[in-house]
């Protein structure tokens, strides 16, 4: 006891001694616990932030992408080759077990004039599934249908971001018409936020098309018949993680390829 007192008065005179020294250690002490509290409350919050976005695309929810992860060691651009048919993705739909929808597509960047505005966003062309599979609801007006499909109809639906910059604040957006390469759309939809991506991209800078559409009007496809993306939907997650092997297969067998040929195409799951 008398040992703890003689050190608390021998502390306190050093404080004394020198005040300033002394104020700027605890002051140090005081700052470096608020850093750690602090980086940990970020850390907490980032992986929430992080756990919502995977949830927000779903864990049962699969995508299939052109182009090898690698060939002959070296990594490839992914998406870059057309190596997936419309049909490919009708035939996982039709003799995969389990699976609960399909959606395939392709995409591109391109100037979107409305008025006197114009604004250069990401253009997809879709089906009629993509915003059940996408779990992507409307704010405002509805999604294409699929008689808009078959019909290639000129209408789109937008995202926030691709509204806020060509449309004026107040103006109606559903029913009004944009310009893609000189092709009119008219505007049936308006897609609820989603933030960015866990990439870093902003999901609602995006106008959707009928994949139709997209083909024959506005992208040009120089392939026609092949897509950029398959979208695979199942009951749960658990069933996601068994369909994988059985649509690897099913491609392969589609695509021709010999046991001692890579993949053509890319499967990633959301998990």
């Amino acid at each position: 006891m008398n040992f703890l007192l003689v050190t608390i008065q021998l502390a306190l005179r050093v404080l004394r001694r020198n005040p300033l020294r002394a104020g700027l250690t605890m002051l140090g002490i005081i700052i470096g616990v608020g850093a750690v509290v602090a980086m940990v409350s970020l850390g907490q919050g980032a992986s929430a932030s992080v756990q919502a976005q995977i949830a927000s695309l779903g864990t049962n929810v699969l995508i299939v992408i052109p182009g090898a992860t690698t060939v002959s060691g070296v990594r490839s651009g992914l998406g870059g080759a057309s190596t997936l048919t419309v049909e490919d993705a009708r035939e996982i739909e039709r003799k995969v077990d389990g699976v609960s929808g399909v959606t395939y597509g392709t995409r591109a960047v391109l100037q979107v004039v409305h008025e006197h505005q114009n604004w250069s966003t990401v253009v997809l062309g879709v089906t009629s599934e993509f915003p059940d599979i996408r779990d992507w609801p409307m704010a405002q007006g509805s999604f294409f249908t699929q008689s808009d499909e078959d019909a290639a109809a000129k209408v789109a639906v937008i995202g926030k971001t691709a509204a806020d910059n060509l449309f004026e604040r107040g103006e109606e957006i559903v029913g009004a018409q944009v310009r893609i390469k000189n092709v009119p759309l008219r505007i049936i939809g308006v897609l609820t936020p989603k933030g960015q991506s866990l990439l870093g991209q902003d999901q609602d800078d995006v106008i959707i098309i009928p994949f139709s559409t997209a083909e024959r009007k506005v992208l040009g496809t120089q392939f026609l018949g092949t897509v950029g993306i398959i979208m695979v939907a199942t009951a749960t997650s658990e069933r996601l993680r068994e369909v994988v092997p059985e649509i690897k297969a099913l491609l392969r067998t589609r695509h021709r390829l010999q046991v001692s040929d890579e993949d053509d195409f890319t499967v990633r799951t959301m998990e």
